[in-house]
């Protein structure tokens, strides 16, 4: 069967298909995605007449900001693989999904048996540890625990996660609500900004909390990716250097 042309439109899905070992079937991505190749524009603002150019057999979507995208590419005629996983089993799930779609089924079963090998790993590691209250911002103006699967991620690694409910979206907390947690860590990893943020972040908001303050690149929590194995092992680390 003939590999086919792939535009992907979400950095999750170019981050994925190059992890199945498709990166060469990537003819375009958005300006967001980190892979050398024609850009159609951005994540929200994909330009259609340039992804008409590359005449892709598959285009892929992610998360519901895309749902409109993805909807306008389906009456455009073109054939879309579109995730938004709400839960990390979801997130391995989607691997799966997105390489039958590109024609690989084996790589994908392969990708999710090394990444649940490496999340039994860390479980190994860090199993019987004493569950240190963790933290997550996602954005920073107002102040936003991240939700999703990063309550999943935080679990993983270890570490007990009071403020979203796994699965839930990321939502505005206040002082007092981060207060009364006492987290043992925070961790910063503000979408859009990679690793680039100042850990001061927290203390200069005049929070009284007593947490060792962590940076992580947005790309390693933020991103439903094989890059979210990545940042469950940092996570791991970060809580218990003892162990890693």
């Amino acid at each position: 069967m003939e590999q086919p042309r792939i535009v992907s439109l979400a950095p999750s899905a170019t981050a994925t298909l190059t992890a199945l070992g498709v990166a060469d079937q990537v003819v375009g991505v958005t300006a967001h995605c980190e892979l050398d190749r024609p850009t159609v524009g951005g994540w929200l603002n994909p330009d259609y007449e340039m992804v008409a150019d590359l005449d892709p057999d598959l285009v892929c979507t992610s998360d519901d900001l895309q749902r409109e995208i993805r909807d306008g590419l389906q009456e455009r005629g073109y054939r879309v693989h579109h995730h938004e996983p709400s839960r990390l089993d979801a997130v391995l799930a989607g691997f799966k999904s997105l390489a039958a779609a590109a024609g690989v089924d084996d790589a994908g079963e392969q990708l999710v048996a090394d990444c649940r090998r490496r999340l039994d790993a860390v479980a190994e590691t860090v199993g019987g540890g004493d569950d240190p209250v963790v933290y997550c911002e996602e954005w920073s103006d107002p102040p936003m625990a991240a939700g999703n699967w990063v309550p999943d991620a935080v679990d993983a690694a270890g570490g007990r996660y009071p403020f979203v409910d796994a699965g839930d979206r990321s939502q505005a907390v206040g002082q007092e609500t981060v207060v009364d947690a006492d987290p043992d860590h925070a961790v910063l990893h503000i979408c859009g900004t990679g690793d680039d943020v100042s850990p001061d972040r927290l203390r200069e908001r005049g929070w009284s909390i007593d947490a060792e303050v962590h940076v992580v690149d947005d790309s390693l929590l933020n991103q439903p990716s094989p890059k979210l194995i990545d940042g469950i092992e940092l996570l791991a680390a970060r809580l218990y250097p003892e162990c890693v």
